[in-house]
């Protein structure tokens, strides 16, 4: 499932200072400790970890803003990849 995939790369890459387990899907991962860096760092891994890229309209705060955000940005990732 992407979510328990999000929270398990936020716990390794994210360096939020809150037990990721803590936190629920729609907290604010920015209000928790995550930094601008540590966003880059997260999506690196996803990439990585998915087969994905992150497109321009996707790279923005508000994309990672949550773990329910990250998620649906991925899905939204993965279904056009589907798509073409």
């Amino acid at each position: 499932m992407i979510i328990d995939t999000v929270r398990n790369l936020l716990s390794k890459h994210g360096g939020i200072p809150v037990a990721v387990d803590q936190l629920a899907d729609t907290d604010d991962l920015y209000d928790a400790g995550l930094s601008s860096f540590a966003s880059v760092q997260l999506m690196l891994a996803l990439e990585e970890e998915f087969d994905v890229e992150f497109p321009e309209h996707l790279l923005n705060r508000k994309s990672f803003a949550s773990i329910s955000a990250i998620a649906a940005a991925l899905s939204e990732i993965v279904e056009d990849q589907e798509v073409a």
